[in-house]
């Protein structure tokens, strides 16, 4: 299935109308209407939220998309991911364009600058103007945008199809491939009552498929047992891990079954209010969900008293993020549901016992709620039948990169790593990025590993490198995402990944030395170790990975030398010389 991302008039009056009086909604519109965030917007936001000017400072700094100074009325921003970027091809645009990479054009019209991935990596090189998508990009397009920008073309009357996004799904399953009767997981969840329906999830063996995969159903039960005055259901969706788009194409071909997945655990746990945390880069998406949702709501399937079970009350809100990885940490996409910065929480507690507004929250992956409507409809040994001794059920996998079929393949947990690689026309393949750059970097002689939470774990990621790539440029552009990405709460991880991303850039052009190598190990070890979540804990694996797996990666690059300084010291002092107006001998090194 296709869907078209046709540009809105004006896409943050949908929001507005449909989900509140929410923070980062409210930025959103100043930032479109405005082209930023001015101060008097802050002090106004913060008295109209009862908030302090403190908080929504914080925020705006905090979150990519949120910006102080002006940028232009068409304001592009290319992915910098390895599979769907390509930043040859934004300063190809910029030349056109007669401007600089991160900057505004004098006469306000165009602004460009790069962006991590936005999981469009089986379509790319891809961009976002004005927050929406543009896919399969050629040097042709890059001309045909550049006259467009040029003419003062709004971006709501380019070419429609320019926006089409397509869901390449290759190869169905157990989810992807059985019809899903819209309201059918309810009423067998009605019919069979809570505690049955939760006892079928728990039979399933289903793990939550955002890559943790903590057990489905004693996460429900830890919720449903826990006191609280509400209880919730969050549905991540903030798919930010380089190389994954599956919960993209669940959430454009089968929103239905995520949200009576979402409705089937707010029955089970006894909760009557739902969220759908949606990143940023998808906002494209807010029409058709919304329409989703009022059709589920007109056909009795949302609202008080689903299927006429009285008591049964239920309903769903979108909350749209602007552009942080961190927050598809659970703990910080419940910071940032609260109007904060989405800065990872220290646990315990558990989100199950105090979660969002300090209740007891279910946060769920996407792909996990929809397995779980599959499995009330069909039953717990319908799934658990499927996948390995203890990996129960299937997988759905984004596949990119160096193959000749990118896209959504879906398999039983299980499978060899080379069956996937034969299926997407993958040859001469260098190394594997199982999971994302917080993964695994796998080579050839581990191609008959499995895929599953006993061998090769995944959130969803499957990332393929020929042997034509520079595997150390690719490991370096990790470094700097994981650097650009890290929230600055503990010094581990803020201080740590940049020092990562120095050393890898050193060695990487050829200054590294021994010493350097040796550096690098410690600091990654200490990351990993010391970082307060996830982010930091995983943001070292790539170079850890390489360094077993590929030493020659690093050898082959360094000078023969005991030690060479990280910078030229000498051209340092270049700057100083132009101010004291010297360049003789003695003013050089």
């Amino acid at each position: 299935m296709d869907s078209r991302n046709g540009p809105e008039t004006n896409p943050g009056a949908l929001t507005q109308q449909q989900s509140s009086n929410h923070l980062l909604h409210r930025l959103f519109d100043v930032q479109q209407n405005l082209r930023h965030i001015p101060e008097s917007s802050i002090a106004e936001l913060a008295n109209d939220l009862s908030l302090p000017i403190s908080q929504v400072e914080a925020v705006v700094d905090f979150y990519s998309f949120f910006h102080r100074t002006p940028r232009g009325r068409i304001d592009i921003l290319f992915s910098n991911c390895t599979s769907c970027g390509d930043l040859t091809m934004m300063h190809e645009l910029c030349k056109q364009l007669h401007i600089s990479p991160g900057k505004t054009r004098a006469d306000g019209m165009v602004s460009i600058d790069f962006t991590s991935c936005i999981g469009m990596c089986d379509q790319g090189p891809a961009l976002l103007v004005n927050g929406h998508t543009l896919t399969h990009l050629t040097s042709q397009r890059l001309e045909q945008i550049a006259a467009q920008v040029d003419a003062g073309t709004p971006v709501e009357q380019w070419p429609v199809e320019w926006f089409r996004i397509q869901d390449n799904v290759r190869k169905n399953g157990l989810l992807l491939g059985t019809a899903f009767e819209t309201g059918a997981a309810l009423r067998a969840a009605v019919k069979q009552g809570p505690e049955a329906m939760l006892a079928e999830i728990v039979t399933s063996g289903l793990r939550g498929r955002g890559g943790a995969g903590f057990g489905t159903g004693m996460k429900w039960k830890f919720c449903r047992e826990a006191k609280g005055d509400e209880h919730y259901v969050i549905c991540n969706a903030d798919e930010g891990e380089p190389g994954t788009f599956k919960d993209r194409v669940l959430l454009t071909s089968h929103a239905h079954t995520v949200f009576e997945g979402m409705t089937l655990c707010g029955y089970v746990i006894g909760s009557s209010k739902g969220y759908l945390y949606l990143r940023g880069e998808y906002r494209y998406m807010l029409p058709e969900l919304y329409a989703v949702l009022a059709r589920r709501r007109k056909a009795g399937l949302l609202g008080e008293n689903i299927l006429g079970q009285q008591g049964f009350n239920y309903d769903i809100e979108i909350i749209v993020g602007a552009g942080a990885y961190i927050c598809g940490e659970e703990s910080a996409l419940i910071e940032s549901m609260e109007q904060k910065r989405g800065v990872p929480r220290v646990r315990p507690p558990f989100p199950v016992t105090c979660g969002f507004n300090g209740q007891p929250t279910v946060v769920n992956n996407v792909e996990t709620l929809a397995a779980a409507a599959h499995i009330a409809v069909h039953g717990g040994e319908w799934f658990n039948t499927h996948g390995s001794d203890k990996s129960d059920g299937t997988k759905i996998l984004s596949i990119s990169g160096d193959c000749a079929t990118p896209g959504v393949y879906e398999y039983p947990f299980g499978v060899s790593i080379q069956k996937i690689l034969d299926d997407c026309g993958a040859e001469n393949v260098q190394a594997i990025q199982v999971g994302g750059p917080s993964g695994t970097l796998i080579g050839p002689n581990e191609f008959e590993r499995k895929l599953g939470f006993e061998d090769l774990a995944t959130g969803g990621s499957f990332m393929i490198f020929g042997q034509q790539r520079d595997l150390l440029a690719v490991i370096s552009n990790f470094a700097h995402f994981f650097a650009h990405e890290s929230c600055g709460f503990c010094t581990p991880c803020r201080v740590g990944t940049t020092l990562l991303k120095n050393g890898l850039d050193k060695i990487a052009v050829g200054h590294g030395t021994k010493y350097d190598v040796d550096e690098m190990y410690g600091m990654a070890t200490l990351v990993k170790r010391r970082s307060h979540c996830g982010l930091g804990q995983t943001a070292a694996n790539p170079i850890l990975d390489a360094l077993q797996r590929f030493p020659k990666l690093f050898e082959d690059r360094l000078v023969h030398s005991d030690f060479e300084p990280n910078f030229d010291l000498d051209a340092a002092l270049e700057e100083a010389r132009q101010i004291s107006h010297r360049d003789d001998a003695e003013a050089h090194l």
